[in-house]
């Protein structure tokens, strides 16, 4: 079992006496040290989202943030009268994060004390501690991406596409041609290769084989030439929402195997699977190889299952089976039998030059 610490995910800022100087509504004017700022600015960039929860009128004490030139860090603000654990817990709901992954630093013990009282898995810190925050392992991510580095931004930039979306009058096919979605295929880069792996670790629902792949193992794949491992990209008039697809294909002469197909949860919506399964059909077809995909099911891949049924992926017996050997016994194999059902005509497909191998 491995002993490293479960990493923060969204650190959540009390105010007063704790990320300024001084109290708002007695003293009028805070500070901010520029240590402070400089902590804020690092765990930015380190892909670690911060929020605010602080007892304060909202108008006054965001008013100070902006004046302050830190009010864009901070995503989902929590600043009134109520309990600070049910702040804490709407902001974890929000972003859909397990409250072991929340931090919250705040200069009073009795806060700190209600917090665990009332969500005991969130990690409380004293104000004290604020300046050494950037050296504790659990805000320390091993490796920083172009997807961690712009967490924030894309978070926000999905804070905005859902609230213009809940606003939006008219059907949901509407609404996906609206956001004007591009998605790109391509094989992936060395620095793309971390948020690959945590898509094979962290990605369930959308996980044709649930099976993780190390950053060696990647590697490895991307240097032999019957492999390719492509990465997926998706961008909307809002902004990126970073690398959320990953293909694993291993070609044999005639047959393509694809070993591992995982998409992002956050783009389910936007049919991003069927895209990826309707383009490697296509691409199959135009090489003159039979398409086979693993599979293995579980209780939360349903969706994913679904996705390979409309691609018409079907588990069949084939000669193939003895090109691919056995496999492992709870994997099923899915042999594409029909043509796949018209792909999202919502989302623009650009893909990299890879007829060179084929693929």
């Amino acid at each position: 079992m491995s002993d490293a610490p479960v990493m923060v995910k969204c650190l959540v800022w009390d105010l007063d006496n704790t990320l300024w100087n001084g109290t708002l509504l007695e003293d009028g004017q805070v500070l901010l040290d520029d240590e402070i700022r400089a902590v804020v600015s690092e765990l930015d960039s380190r892909g670690i989202l911060q929020s605010v929860c602080s007892r304060n009128d909202h108008e006054q004490a965001w008013a100070r943030l902006e004046e302050l030139g830190i009010a864009e860090y901070f995503v989902l603000p929590e600043i009134g009268w109520g309990p600070k654990s049910k702040a804490v817990e709407r902001i974890a709901q929000r972003l859909n994060f397990a409250h072991r992954t929340i931090a919250f630093i705040d200069d009073q013990p009795a806060e700190r004390a209600e917090v665990t009282y009332h969500l005991p898995d969130v990690r409380c810190y004293p104000a004290e501690a604020a300046l050494t925050l950037t050296g504790l392992a659990e805000f320390s991510p091993a490796v920083s991406t172009v997807d961690s580095r712009r967490r924030r931004a894309m978070y926000q930039a999905g804070f905005r596409r859902d609230a213009e979306r809940e606003a939006f009058e008219g059907p949901d096919e509407e609404f996906l041609r609206s956001l004007e979605l591009v998605m790109r295929i391509g094989r992936a880069t060395p620095d793309e290769l971390t948020r690959v792996e945590e898509l094979t670790l962290r990605t369930s629902q959308m996980n044709a084989t649930g099976v993780h792949y190390s950053d060696a193992a990647l590697r490895a794949l991307m240097a032999d030439p019957a492999h390719e491992v492509l990465v997926t990209t998706l961008t909307d008039r809002f902004g990126p929402h970073g690398a959320v697809g990953v293909i694993l294909l291993e070609k044999h002469p005639d047959l393509w195997h694809l070993k591992l197909l995982a998409t992002s949860c956050r783009v389910v919506s936007f049919g991003a699977g069927s895209v990826i399964l309707n383009w490697l059909v296509d691409r199959a077809a135009a090489a003159g190889a039979h398409l086979v995909a693993d599979f293995r099911r579980t209780d939360r891949n349903r969706m994913m299952e679904v996705a390979y049924r409309f691609a018409g992926f079907e588990e069949s017996p084939c000669a193939c089976t003895e090109a691919l050997g056995d496999g492992s016994p709870d994997v099923e194999r899915l042999h594409l039998v029909a043509d796949p059902r018209p792909a999202s005509t919502t989302v623009r497909l650009e893909v990299s030059d890879l007829a060179a191998t084929g693929a």
